[in-house]
């Protein structure tokens, strides 16, 4: 039998909100409809619109101002934890894409990992996949990850083509992503890296050793990402 994972009626609407104000259907500065608007529109009960709108403010995509309402605060298109921006504007709607270099698979974890293992991950096994993050076709992040096994039913086949990993978590397994230790410094690209990120062998990269904290007690992803920060900087918030 499969397991159903119920969605709070919360975290539907924030998501459907989220998704709006994500694709521009609000932009910087317009009014979200207000409470009660929310209540009719959706059916749902005051204290879970209002749940929904402090998600909305705790994650920056809304500023609550008393007597006028949830202000569109747009957020740059995010990339994980990681952002990215142009030197002078942020990314706003341009386009932005993630491109499946190796589908995801459950394997054992690599021997000499780069972060310490509890015992429930080694005994439980990563889900590996490769992606390739593009902005206007150019690619910025080659990004490896390591999610650790531990009951995410059917995630292997769900679609990541263009669409976020926090994203997935949240959508299909109520799962938030909390903050994370992160490791950087520029590395030579390899051939490999060079190969995915269209640099030279031996052009400098920004290498990121990512350990990801999640409201899951024992749930951790990684990543080890590969950043060409030629055209874009990189930002973001733990």
């Amino acid at each position: 039998m499969a397991l159903s994972i119920i969605i709070p009626r919360y975290r539907k609407l924030y998501e459907i909100l989220r998704k709006h104000i994500d694709e521009s259907v609000y932009s910087e500065g317009d009014l979200l409809p207000s409470e009660n608007e929310l209540c009719h529109l959706y059916g749902m009960t005051r204290p879970t619109v209002r749940q929904a709108l402090s998600m909305l403010a705790n994650d920056g995509y809304i500023r609550k101002y008393q007597g006028k309402g949830s202000v569109v605060h747009h957020l740059p298109r995010d990339i994980g934890i990681l952002s990215v921006s142009g030197t002078t504007t942020a990314v706003g709607n341009r386009n932005l894409k993630t491109r499946i270099v190796v589908k995801p698979f459950i394997m054992p974890w690599p021997e000499n990992f780069m972060f310490t293992l509890s015992e429930l991950e080694k005994e439980s096994g990563c889900i590996y996949m490769e992606r390739l993050r593009l902005l206007d076709n150019d690619p910025v992040f080659y990004d490896i990850s390591f999610i650790a096994n531990i009951n995410l039913p059917r995630i292997t086949a769900r679609k990541f083509e263009n669409r976020s990993l926090f994203q997935i978590l949240r959508e299909y397994y109520g799962i938030e992503i909390k903050g994370g230790e992160q490791r950087i410094k520029a590395i030579p690209a390899s051939s490999k890296t060079g190969r995915f990120l269209k640099v030279k062998k031996g052009v400098a990269v920004l290498h990121l050793e990512r350990k990801i904290e999640t409201s899951v007690n024992g749930l951790f992803l990684y990543s080890s990402i590969y950043c060409n920060t030629e055209k874009y900087s990189i930002f973001g918030r733990f």
